[in-house]
């Protein structure tokens, strides 16, 4: 509690490794994150466009809607949770940065709003797919940035 009041670590060397310790966790969560929305969904149109909407040449099925809305609510669920640590914690070690502002938002904004963009892929048309792809990538990327430089500041004083 005393990281809450002070900001400061250097008193609380134990505290910063479990810090960096959750935040580790964090980027293999990501890691993780991105293998299985590529095994699911996949990455590239022609996969994304037959688990959304079916192959007829191939005999596939368009994915099941309970399938994709609880995909999309564990999605939402996951990236508030990771983006509300990643933040807190990026908040309070860099709270002068003028970026933090900018890299907390791109983070929340694209984070949020990747779980709907498929979710409109499914019921309109491709081009939402591609939002999806664009949001997917930039939340993922952006959080995985701000969690290399959290590590780097609380391993490497």
């Amino acid at each position: 509690m005393k990281f809450l009041v002070t900001k400061d670590l250097a008193h609380s060397s134990l505290l910063a490794n479990l810090m960096s310790a959750v935040v580790f966790v964090l980027l293999f969560y990501l890691g993780l994150d991105v293998v299985l929305h590529g095994y699911v969904i996949g990455f590239d149109i022609p996969a994304l466009q037959s688990t959304l909407y079916g192959n007829a040449e191939n005999f596939e099925e368009p994915m099941l809607i309970d399938a994709l809305l609880l995909q999309v609510h564990i999605d939402l669920f996951m990236t508030l949770f990771a983006v509300l640590i990643l933040s807190s914690v990026y908040i309070r070690l860099f709270p002068k940065n003028k970026r933090t502002k900018k890299v907390v938002h791109a983070v929340f904004i694209s984070g949020m709003t990747a779980p709907p963009a498929l979710l409109l892929a499914y019921f309109t048309n491709m081009f939402f797919a591609y939002i999806w792809l664009v949001l997917f990538a930039v939340w993922h990327l952006s959080a995985v940035l701000m969690g290399l430089r959290i590590l780097k500041k609380l391993l490497l004083k």
